[in-house]
């Protein structure tokens, strides 16, 4: 795929990295010249253009409208909001992603600013820490599609009703609004049948509407 990314900073650069390793053709946009030239002698794979993404020639000019995927990976929500809206409205890109910097300004990173999904890393991290001190609670790790998908995980307890009722996979009371993707036991990721009794400690992860997290929390938490 046809890649390109605005910033050309630790994030930036450790993406393109990433996705060249992988065999994608990147295109990176650093607005600051001196960087640039030093990220081209870093990155020879990776095709760095001086120039400013949050300017509609700069994209034009590093061929966005041919892009599968474009990422707003600046330091700056507002130039990555930008990004974003010339990406997709401008360009007809068809994937943007974009980094949120501050949580606080998450909910500006939707479809109206051409935003298909936001990675927010302050967000990230503290799902991480609820991860690790909160078990028996419905942690969301991610949303997708607009905000109306979530990627949910649940660290089952002794007073989990799925534990306590000895259910299987089939038997939980689960819409078809959520699916359980994966469960991690043991350190080691299984894939959930229907036949499937849940243990405590068991790592459960849904994929689930937005709207749906209190059917997850009614089956897994006491």
């Amino acid at each position: 795929m046809k890649i390109v990314i605005a910033g050309g900073g630790s994030v930036g650069t450790a993406i393109a990295t990433d996705l060249v390793d992988r065999h994608h053709e990147v295109t990176l946009l650093e607005q600051v010249p001196a960087t640039a030239e030093k990220l081209r002698s870093q990155l020879p794979a990776v095709t760095v253009v001086a120039a400013d993404a949050c300017e509609f020639a700069s994209l034009a000019s590093a061929d966005v409208r041919g892009a599968d995927v474009m990422i707003a990976a600046t330091g700056d929500d507002e130039d990555n909001l930008v990004v974003s809206w010339l990406a997709k409205q401008e360009f007809g890109v068809p994937h943007v992603i974009s980094r949120v910097n501050n949580a606080r300004n998450e909910w500006l990173f939707t479809e109206s600013w051409g935003v298909d999904v936001s990675v927010s890393t302050p967000s990230l991290i503290t799902s991480l820490v609820d991860e690790a001190v909160e078990v028996g609670a419905v942690i969301q790790l991610m949303t997708f599609a607009h905000g109306k998908m979530c990627l949910l995980e649940v660290t089952l307890d002794e007073r989990s009703p799925t534990v306590v009722e000895d259910l299987t996979l089939d038997e939980l009371p689960l819409p078809d609004s959520v699916r359980v993707v994966a469960v991690v036991r043991n350190e080691t990721p299984l894939v959930p049948s229907p036949s499937m009794h849940f243990l405590v400690d068991d790592h459960v992860i849904l994929m689930a509407r937005a709207d749906s997290r209190e059917e997850c929390s009614t089956a897994f938490v006491g």
